[in-house]
């Protein structure tokens, strides 16, 4: 890279940091793991998160649930190497042994990398693969990291210069993108995970009746409709059974059958008095005494 561009890509850094605030960065970090993998988890149920209407609180609040594993995984990566690298450093004394080392690993890493970036290339024909989204940024995080730890081992025998500042910063700039691609498609996958967890036990979500003015000629298995009967000043003609709260959003409630099947619809439920809701009692009956 050359003396201007390395001090462009310096400059344009120092302004990132002035620019944007940590807290600023931390929240939408944690906005869009939680819409990632909210995302996920109702589109298990054939529902476009957008038409929910949950807010950033909402977003930030699911955030923890696909990030605990990532973090765990990073944490305990940093905490190998580290120990790897102080093995290494005591097995390992003379300058020679250290610079054939160093070659191993950028040999490796750079192996590593290019199958990495050769899969990025190929993104038109692997997408569906499931595992494309884990498997190509951990090359490529694992590749950089292996090229740079290689790099800075050759070089320490001899006290050759440090390395150009910005060639450290794309290093965990390529590091960075590449974790941060990882979490995505885990996220993605504890929301995936998360809804079959819902769907394998719709009996725990709330129970809901459903009154309604007009037939909503439901076909899912196991919903029940009942014609209520008439009455003076009685607005609601039907009623529905079976059904279970799956989210309530701004202004709606989105209903699942209590049963799940292939062929179940979630239903929308708007609250602006078109139709009568009454949720019912599920917890254990209580214990005299207590």
């Amino acid at each position: 890279m050359s003396p201007a561009a390395a001090g462009a890509l310096e400059r344009f850094l120092d302004a990132g940091k002035t620019a944007i605030p940590p807290l600023t960065l931390l929240t939408a970090v944690l906005f869009y793991f939680g819409y990632v993998s909210a995302r996920a988890r109702y589109e298990y149920f054939g529902v476009d998160v957008d038409t929910i209407g949950l807010g950033t609180q909402e977003y930030i609040m699911r955030s923890p649930q696909p990030l605990l594993t990532p973090l765990l995984v990073v944490a305990a990566a940093g905490l190998g190497s580290v120990a790897v690298r102080a093995a290494v450093r005591k097995r390992i004394r003379t300058a020679t042994a250290v610079r054939r080392l160093g070659r191993v690993a950028q040999g490796i890493g750079l192996t590593t990398l290019i199958a990495g970036l050769v899969l990025v290339s190929g993104y038109t024909f692997l997408r569906d693969w499931w595992l494309f989204g884990l498997v190509t940024p951990l090359l490529i995080a694992v590749g950089a990291t292996l090229v740079r730890y290689g790099a800075t081992v050759r070089r320490s025998p001899d006290g050759a210069p440090p390395f150009r500042r910005s060639s450290v910063v794309l290093g965990y700039l390529v590091l960075a993108v590449s974790v941060f691609w990882m979490t995505a498609t885990t996220a993605q996958w504890s929301g995936r995970g998360l809804a079959m967890a819902d769907a394998n036990r719709l009996d725990k979500l709330p129970s809901v009746i459903l009154d309604t003015k007009e037939s909503l000629y439901l076909r899912s298995p196991g919903l029940e409709e009942t014609k209520l009967p008439p009455s003076e000043g009685q607005t609601f003609h039907y009623r529905y059974r079976h059904l279970r709260l799956l989210i309530h959003g701004k202004d709606r409630m989105f209903l699942v059958p209590d049963r799940w099947s292939a062929s179940d619809s979630t239903i929308i439920v708007p609250l602006d008095g078109s139709v009568r809701v009454q949720f019912q009692f599920q917890n254990q009956r209580p214990q005299a005494g207590r």
